[in-house]
């Protein structure tokens, strides 16, 4: 037990209240108030008696309770400071002013929650600090970023807008706390229906005389309890511009690899021809004229095929029932199905769908999967179909997943990359949705996702 601690001190004065209790009943009741009321009635005609054990413990009561109270007020003075001087911390931090140190300097425990208190408040500066730094980090990176950002409260007012966003809606004028549906009010018509879903949305609007792309990505949380939305408004157009010359570079290397490939040896027969005609040498010819016509053939299949991709009808929805459509099927290619035959018809392109499901199921076979390890699966989810065309082949790699439904992108030798590319085509043109993944027990699964009308489901 310290002596400078407070239940030392404490202890120290509780013993001095019992000595000074003691030394005054004593005082009292033996020596020397007892003598000197004697001494006073032996020269004096006093009326004094010498007090008993009650009037010495009320005597004691007197002079004990004000040097209690004496005592009580010592040990407190120094508790009742520092609560203070807390309570004006406190309230200092409740305001955000974390500036506020306690300078009492004592060597008991509360010296020791003095000292605590301070380093509390230094690492609360400094994070504050921190905080801060990293906050004008942030807002001037948000600031200057191309994308415009709109952060609206649940009464769809403006809280938060970065530079871009005053630029693109107000003439770079401050946007907090304009109503953003009067902002837009007059903007294009493909702006306000974007802003009014609760999805991410792609949209083209004119502006300063040319056509301009955006990509919009909103999401909804709670900020400090109460519900926001944050929309990003980013230019798409010259990412779109460059996407599109790499596309059209790519569509120029796989046509003029196939033309070279077809016309080289084409204009070689055709040579060799000649070279026969003019010999004289008429029996090779009709083998001449069979390659020259194969090697056509194939230029214009290849032709016809990037025709096709480029001229893709929109579907025409209706009503397919499934044992006729998957009958219709088993006559171009063999499969396995795995799960029950739907008992409500499907709502699709049954032309167009059935060529999906052909060119996945020919692709399953050339996986080099064995027959009967090829496989569709027709499963009803909600007011979605999903079929899934699986096979035991090898798979595929990551970086293949992450290219396969890229147009002209193809591993085979003589593949013109447009299969999976126009899979994936007709699937969004139906408003669904692909994707490849490979199995966990071998193989590769392709799930074609398309939704389906009400009254179907």
């Amino acid at each position: 037990m310290r002596l400078r601690s407070l239940e030392g001190r404490l202890s120290v004065l509780l013993s001095v209240a019992s000595l000074t209790g003691a030394l005054v009943y004593a005082g009292v009741t033996h020596w020397p108030l007892p003598q000197l009321i004697a001494s006073l009635h032996d020269n004096f005609p006093l009326n004094l008696s010498t007090p008993n054990r009650t009037n010495a413990v009320i005597i004691c009561a007197v002079i004990l309770v004000p040097l209690s109270w004496w005592f009580a007020h010592i040990v407190m003075q120094p508790v009742k400071r520092l609560l203070r001087a807390l309570e004006g911390a406190v309230a200092s931090y409740r305001d955000g002013d974390f500036s506020i140190s306690i300078a009492l300097h004592r060597r008991d425990e509360l010296g020791d929650l003095i000292s605590v208190h301070n380093e509390l408040g230094q690492t609360l500066r400094e994070q504050r600090q921190n905080l801060a730094q990293r906050e004008l980090l942030l807002d001037t990176v948000v600031q200057n970023t191309p994308v415009a950002l709109v952060l609206t409260d649940a009464n769809d007012r403006v809280a938060y807008a970065n530079i871009a966003a005053r630029h693109l809606f107000n003439e770079g004028r401050s946007l907090n706390g304009l109503h953003f549906a009067t902002l837009i009010a007059d903007a294009p018509e493909a702006l306000r229906k974007a802003t009014e879903g609760s999805e991410d949305a792609l949209f083209s609007v004119e502006m300063d005389g040319s056509e301009e792309t955006f990509h919009l990505s909103q999401r909804a949380f709670r900020l400090q309890g109460r519900p926001h939305r944050l929309q990003l408004f980013r230019r798409m157009t010259r990412e779109l511009s460059r996407q599109e010359v790499a596309a059209w570079k790519r569509v120029i290397r796989v046509v003029s690899h196939e033309l070279n490939n077809s016309l080289a040896p084409i204009s070689s027969l055709a040579h060799s021809g000649a070279e026969l005609a003019r010999r004289g040498d008429i029996q090779r010819l009709p083998s001449v004229f069979a390659t020259i016509g194969e090697r056509a053939r194939h230029l214009h299949g290849f032709i016809d095929g990037y025709a096709r991709f480029a001229k893709l009808p929109a579907p025409r929805l209706a009503a397919v029932a499934w044992q006729p459509f998957l009958e219709g099927l088993a006559l171009h290619c063999r499969f396995q199905l795995l799960s029950e035959v739907p008992e409500q018809p499907g709502w699709f392109d049954p032309v167009q769908i059935e060529q999906v499901v052909i060119n996945l199921v020919k692709n399953a076979h050339e996986s080099g999967s064995a027959p009967e390890g090829v496989s569709i699966s027709l499963i009803p989810v909600g007011h979605e179909l999903r079929i899934e065309v699986a096979d035991r082949g090898p798979g595929m790699s990551e970086a293949v997943l992450a290219q396969a439904l890229l147009p002209f992108y193809s591993t085979k030798r003589s593949g013109t990359g447009l299969g999976l590319a126009l899979a994936r085509e007709i699937s969004e043109a139906h408003g669904g949705r692909i994707a490849l993944a490979n199995r966990e027990d071998g193989g590769l699964r392709v799930t074609l996702v398309l939704p389906q009308s009400a009254s179907t489901t």
